[in-house]
């Protein structure tokens, strides 16, 4: 006896497609065993006079068969079900790998933009430290030849060079990329690590500060 679903089981490859199959055959299953209790409850009656018994042995026998052979059939699909979800499985893990591959040669490539533009910052520092100093010498000769308005207020230069927008961080950020982003924003913030307070009564963006001592406020 052929199973009546057996074209659909041939046809089937995906986990999906066995649980289908074997969703169907519960279905058949399920529809047999209640046309098997009506086949002993016949085969009762014919037992005492109301009825054909060998036919209805017969065809309980058949209906048995049917049973066995959708059980049977039903635990083959199973089987399948399992072994296309295993290997399925293994599909999306080696499909994953190559994608995370990939990913990686990017996030290189990520990490080497990133230490190539640090280098270049550090360079960029180095060279803008050199001449502040220049700068900052040449002040001090103009005070002493007593031409303050040819001094460069290197403060206000600084602050005007580093305003602008900033890039808003994203909302999911690692702790350690956070720490950096936060390092990185304070060099162009005021009262960061390139902004140091300046000394009492000196000049902020052309105003000059007026220092009071406190000996001197009563």
């Amino acid at each position: 006896m052929t199973s009546p679903h057996a074209g659909h089981r041939g046809r089937a490859r995906a986990a999906a497609d066995f649980g289908a199959v074997i969703a169907v055959l519960d279905t058949d299953l399920n529809d047999a065993v209640a046309r098997r209790r009506d086949l002993e409850q016949a085969e009762d009656r014919a037992v005492f006079g109301s009825g054909d018994l060998a036919a209805a042995r017969t065809a309980l026998d058949d209906c048995n068969d049917a049973i066995a052979l959708l059980e049977k059939t039903i635990c083959v699909a199973d089987t399948r079900r399992i072994e296309a979800a295993e290997a399925e499985a293994r599909a999306d893990i080696a499909a994953l790998g190559d994608e995370i591959q990939a990913k990686a040669a990017v996030l290189s490539d990520r990490w080497r933009t990133v230490a190539r533009l640090v280098e270049q910052l550090r360079q960029e520092l180095f060279e803008a430290d050199a001449l502040v100093r220049t700068i900052t010498t040449a002040n001090g000769l103009f005070d002493a030849a007593g031409v303050a308005d040819l001094k460069v207020n290197l403060t206000a230069a600084r602050r005007a060079a580093m305003t602008g927008a900033r890039a808003a961080s994203p909302a999911r950020l690692s702790r350690a990329s956070l720490q950096a982003d936060r390092l990185l924003v304070s060099l162009l913030a005021t009262g960061g690590a390139l902004d140091p307070r300046p000394q009492l009564g000196a000049p902020v963006a052309g105003v000059k500060t007026k220092f009071i001592p406190t000996t001197a406020r009563g």
